[in-house]
């Protein structure tokens, strides 16, 4: 029998424009439901460079995207402080670009006209001797360079930050959740069909309003509806370094003159970011060897000695960029646009949420629930720029934190970044499970890489709705780090199988598939040695657990267990 549900918004997609129009509907009283196909943040968003910026390369020919996006950078700092960090650019000027010092200078001075907006400094110049002080590894053939500055965020923990206050004003949100089909009455959207991927359960959600927003997979919602809604999809990629390779972010040039650079993000850096037309599949997305050594050619020229460091995993995603027709792809517009489909294509009931960015995704969801509630008659206004995000209410003392339950000064920051003024919550995740010992056991390390502890993954498990073991990469980044889950995840996978009740068929599966997502994601980055070294390691892994080699769905190379049924009703 299929369950039904009646909303009176059903939002499809649980990136940040999603989670973002989940809350600010929930905080004004509307009856919200949201769906994922995956994890929250598990696409476009969490594949993105994780930061705040203005744009700078925007402000020629979009200056309104840069001013949009600068003062809702203000907005996101203020409601979510401890998601959020400053990063430092140097823009390192060679004799041979083709913009001087001079007309770079001229660029910068008009940007700075927007840093107030978004609590950031002025740029300054230094000469070729100051700059290689700042930084030594910067390449000794720069002429000069310029400073400025820019935010970084948790992407991903932002989208579960906006999910979860969300659920705290009464919405439903659910993950592992595919809308299969629109639910249709005289030509109007009135829900759709929703499948669980994890336990095969269908149900029906009714709702007044839909609204698609699935990023690059937003033209396949869309055509369930028989409309069609024209994307230009841009992949683009990110190389993770094992650690900083700076605690500057270094400006670079690709060989065709598109700009990247290499950036300190959280405990460790990145480099990127390519922007290609896409038009493969968005669930079977690779990364090619060429793309890596584009980038790592880019990042040369500025810091020569940049080969040394370890990439330890590749990024991918896909940006749902608007539609435009004769232009490069770095030339598309980064804006956004809200579709009402009633209005545009006499199908009422079904509004769509295309482009944009993630520095302003605030704003984004204000602007696209203004338009829902008006059909809906409500008139309450919009209160995301004020009142705060899941662990952004107060400052938190970390060295108290620590010395209360006993865990590292490390562990707890991580923590404080992630949680916020709810790291104490977390942790007494512990202090609530049965003990027979006088007092509770200190939390035990499980990812020293970022770290994560035991209390963590109970917490997430038990409270955020977490239901797989590869969610946890994103929701407190497990396994990403120099190990890349061989140290932490057997161990995790233990921890969520008792919070759980996972079988143990249910955990090895689980553990299975996270390591080959891993594995999956360091590939394109190795070379030569690399290669063997890892499918020794891979081998001798899994076949020490017992692992078969699964065939799933063409999935060559993927090892997994072999389910029962004890899986399939888990």
């Amino acid at each position: 029998m299929t369950r039904t549900l009646s909303t009176q918004v059903l939002v499809v997609g649980g990136g940040i424009n999603g989670t973002g129009i989940a809350r600010d509907l929930a905080l004004r009283g509307v009856r919200v439901a949201l769906v994922e196909k995956g994890e929250l943040g598990g696409g476009t968003s969490s594949a993105s460079s994780g930061m705040l910026h203005g744009g700078l390369r925007y402000l020629q020919k979009d200056p309104e995207v840069t001013l949009h996006s600068c003062v809702d950078s203000g907005n996101i700092q203020r409601i979510a402080p401890h998601l959020i960090f400053r990063i430092p650019f140097l823009m390192p000027i060679f004799r041979d670009d083709p913009i001087g010092p001079e007309l770079a200078e001229i660029g910068l001075e008009m940007y700075d006209r927007f840093q107030a907006f978004k609590r950031g400094k002025p740029h300054t110049r230094l000469s070729r001797e100051q700059a290689l002080r700042l930084e030594p590894a910067l390449s000794p053939q720069i002429e000069c360079a310029f400073t400025l500055d820019e935010w970084g965020v948790d992407a991903a923990r932002l989208c579960a930050a906006n999910a979860l206050d969300a659920v705290d004003r009464g919405a439903l949100v659910r993950t592992h959740s595919e809308v299969m089909s629109l639910l249709q009455v005289g030509g109007r959207v009135t829900g759709a069909r929703v499948r669980d991927g994890i336990t095969g359960e269908e149900w029906e959600i009714e709702a007044a309003l839909v609204m698609n927003a699935a990023g690059p997979w937003l033209p396949k919602v869309a055509r369930l509806a028989g409309l069609d809604v024209k994307l230009r999809p841009g992949k683009g990629i990110h190389l993770v370094f094992e650690r900083r390779v700076s605690d500057l972010a270094i400006y670079a040039r690709g060989i065709d003159g598109r700009d990247m650079f290499t950036f300190p993000h959280e405990q460790n850096s990145m480099a990127g970011t390519t922007d290609d037309d896409f038009y493969g599949d968005l669930d079977r997305m690779t990364t090619t060897e060429d793309e890596v050594a584009y980038v790592l050619q880019a990042i040369e020229r500025s810091i020569p000695g940049i080969r040394r460091h370890r990439v330890c995993h590749v990024i991918a995603g896909v940006r749902p960029t608007l539609f435009g027709f004769g232009k490069y792809e770095d030339e598309l517009s980064r804006d956004y646009q809200v579709i009402d489909h009633g209005e545009r294509d006499g199908v009422p009931g079904l509004f769509t949420i295309a482009g944009g960015k993630l520095a302003a995704y605030r704003l984004m969801a204000e602007d696209a629930s203004d338009r829902l509630c008006a059909k809906l008659g409500v008139r309450e206004p919009c209160r995301t720029a004020l009142l705060p995000l899941p662990g952004g209410e107060a400052p938190l003392d970390v060295a108290a934190l620590s010395r209360r339950f006993r865990v590292g000064w490390p562990a707890a920051l991580r923590l404080f970044f992630r949680h916020g003024a709810h790291a104490p919550r977390v942790l007494e995740q512990n202090a609530a499970l049965p003990c027979a010992e006088p007092a509770p056991p200190a939390p035990r390390i499980v990812c020293a890489c970022e770290p994560v502890t035991d209390a963590e993954l109970v917490h997430v498990a038990l409270r955020e709705g977490l239901r797989t073991l590869t969610d946890c990469s994103l929701r407190v980044r497990l396994g990403i780090g120099a190990c890349q889950g061989a140290s932490c995840a057997a161990a995790a996978a233990g921890v969520l199988a008792e919070a759980l009740g996972w079988s143990a068929e249910r955990a090895a599966y689980e553990l299975a598939t996270f390591l080959s997502g891993r594995w999956r994601a360091a590939t394109p980055a190795l070379a030569g040695p690399q290669i063997a070294a890892l499918e020794l390691h891979r081998a001798a892994d899994l076949g020490a657990r017992g692992f078969t080699r699964g065939d799933r769905a063409g999935a060559a190379g993927e090892d997994t267990p072999q389910r029962d049924a004890a899986w399939e009703t888990a």
